[in-house]
């Protein structure tokens, strides 16, 4: 059996809309760019769209100049990369790093829009994110502003299922994904050792605890009711992590360097 690749996606600005991607070079953190700035608060705690949905309305485009911002009633926001100044201390979840100002204009953009105090930052490489060594097999692995690890895999056959239960037909864009794989049945990525393609390989090693995110129009940017959590609790719910699991964390294992495309088919190592 192999899993081929349908899409791939990049979110620049952590909880902010998504990029899709044709092709995608590989880093030690994961796809470029992915989850490489977020917004805080003045006391460098990150946010998101648990509680600001809004920040699904904010589209993003990346280049090597940086970024380029739009959002509903809001003027065009450019952010160039050398934009980024001093350090200043970050949260994300258990994780304390630092995080690269990236001026008042962008604060003032995104304050405005969200109506909240807000600032944006890009990740201080200098500063090296570990992921949990509980999780990585013994491999080293750093990421970004991620929840915890460089890439999130999910199986279309997965969202297949999951959709088969629900009223409402659900897209993708609902979890998040940075690579979703088609060819192997429903949920079988909690199964998945290793997906490999050409010199790069990803380790599968943490099964995706889903949040409130979930359950926010993406379009809309509004939460729309309790699904799908309430139906993934009945059939997705892990007592040991405590929570419903919807995708695999992956670790880069082998590949830094190499690049990742759709159309890309995997061979596929099991547990």
């Amino acid at each position: 059996m192999k899993a081929t690749v349908t899409a791939l996606n990049i979110y620049p600005i952590k909880s902010c809309k998504g990029i899709p991607r044709d092709q995608a070079l590989v880093t030690e953190t994961g796809l470029a760019d992915d989850r490489h700035w977020m917004l805080v608060r003045p006391n460098g705690r990150f946010v998101t769209q648990r509680e600001l949905p809004r920040m699904a309305l904010i589209i993003t485009r990346v280049d090597a100049g940086g970024l380029v911002l739009n959002a509903p009633g809001m003027p065009e926001l450019q952010v160039p990369r050398a934009a980024a100044g001093a350090s200043r201390p970050v949260t994300v979840w258990k994780f304390a790093g630092r995080g690269l100002d990236c001026g008042a204009q962008a604060s003032t953009w995104f304050t405005t829009f969200l109506q909240t105090e807000l600032s944006l930052v890009a990740f201080d490489t200098s500063h090296p994110r570990d992921c949990g060594p509980e999780w990585t097999q013994g491999l080293d692995s750093i990421t970004q502003f991620a929840d915890g690890f460089p890439v999130l895999v999910i199986s279309q056959a997965s969202l297949d299922d999951l959709n088969s239960r629900l009223e409402k037909k659900l897209p993708m864009e609902r979890f998040r994904p940075n690579v979703v794989i088609e060819g192997v049945g429903a949920f079988d990525e909690d199964r998945i050792h290793e997906l490999r393609v050409n010199d790069l390989t990803l380790r599968l090693v943490k099964p995706c605890a889903r949040c409130a995110i979930t359950t926010t129009d993406q379009q809309r940017g509004v939460q729309d009711g309790d699904e799908p959590l309430r139906t993934l609790k009945e059939y997705r719910f892990d007592r040991q992590l405590r929570g419903v699991m919807f995708g695999q964390n992956a670790i880069i294992a082998s590949g830094v360097g190499g690049s990742l495309a759709v159309g890309d088919v995997f061979d596929i190592t099991w547990k």
